[in-house]
């Protein structure tokens, strides 16, 4: 049987022919699809909504929602609105891990919703979201929308472990603080300490990936030296000799932050804190659930991780109890120094006499 081959054809475009109306709606939805994932803002996806008919249609359309990245979700608290829970929840049931484990979180800290908030960080989870576990595995140390009693020590340290392997620092970080002190765990303190110096490793690694366009912009410098990453200081690498940038926080972080200080009056009339470490944004659920710092007092932290981090960069510097020994050291030490002074003075006058 003879194939009649079919002639192609032709389309005639003009000058005001319009040529995003050829493209097929597979291409746009691969294009759409990048661009989610590299977005840099949520005003990204906003202004393609804003664009024509049919870009609204293709970005809200399922494939393109579920590869959306973390930055395309850091919704400012100002702006947060209906219309940002019903994106979010949108992007939830088209299966976006990074979406349940946002709208997750702000249920649970912000909107006091701890079992839906709880239940989506569990969604991104099983999905092996590791900023999910680690979440949940704060929560079961702290015993977090519920009563101390429900503190559960051992799933806090499996969800950790989960998380540490996925290759998240702070868990990983945790991980090795609780073997060290034997926190729902039996005690290692050799398995602990090689669990901080992997979480610095690591650390430290991604930092270098992250600026290889400063290692070529310096590389040709006469000094020859290593670039410039001293701008500002990083939790524990410092233990190694390392300054090097500290890591951005993830958006739904910032998202708390800003949440709870808006709210600061009435979380301070409910005795409610928020975590001192500036890159966490976890707040109390009930009062006294952070543990305080044991020196002065003054400071409260969600987790051994962030305690941490927050005494490296800055707490060390800031502990009043500290200073102020020091301070009485300084003093003791001039007092010292005049009555040796005295008891020289007083020698010298026996010897004359």
């Amino acid at each position: 049987m003879i194939s009649v081959k079919r002639p192609r054809t032709r389309r005639n475009f003009t000058a005001d022919s319009d040529l995003f109306d050829v493209l097929p709606d597979d291409l746009l939805i691969h294009l759409l699809c990048r661009l989610a994932a590299s977005a840099s803002s949520p005003s990204d996806l906003l202004n393609l909504l804003l664009t024509c008919k049919r870009l609204n249609r293709l970005v809200l359309h399922p494939l393109v929602l579920s590869k959306a990245g973390p930055k395309a979700f850091a919704v400012r608290m100002q702006n947060w609105c209906d219309s940002s829970h019903r994106f979010l929840k949108r992007c939830v049931d088209a299966g976006n891990s990074e979406a349940s484990y946002t709208l997750g979180m702000i249920r649970f800290y912000c909107l006091r919703n701890r079992g839906s908030g709880a239940s989506l960080m569990a969604k991104a989870a099983i999905k092996s979201h590791a900023p999910a576990l680690y979440s949940l595995a704060v929560i079961q140390f702290n015993g977090s929308g519920g009563s101390k009693s429900d503190k559960d020590l051992q799933a806090g340290v499996a969800l950790c472990a989960r998380a540490a392997f996925l290759g998240h620092v702070d868990a990983l970080r945790e991980l090795g603080h609780c073997l060290q002190d034997g926190y729902g765990v039996r005690q290692n303190s050799d398995e602990g300490r090689r669990l901080l110096v992997q979480a610095n490793a690591r650390e430290l690694a991604t930092v270098l990936l992250s600026s290889s366009s400063i290692w070529q912009q310096q590389r040709h410098n006469q000094s020859g030296n290593l670039p410039d990453l001293t701008a500002t200081r990083c939790s524990l690498l410092s233990d190694f000799g390392c300054n090097v940038p500290a890591p951005e926080p993830h958006p739904v972080n910032l998202f708390l932050r800003e949440w709870f200080e808006s709210e600061g009056e009435v979380a301070a009339r409910g005795g409610l804190r928020l975590c001192s470490h500036s890159g966490c944004g976890r707040a109390e659920t009930r009062p006294h659930e952070f543990r305080r710092c044991s020196v002065c007092g003054t400071v409260n932290y969600c987790s051994r991780g962030c305690q941490a981090q927050d005494w490296k960069v800055r707490h060390k510097e800031e502990c009043t109890t500290v200073q102020r020994w020091r301070d009485e050291d300084a003093n003791n030490a001039d007092e010292m120094f005049d009555i040796v002074e005295e008891v020289e003075d007083a020698n010298n006058i026996v010897g004359i006499v």
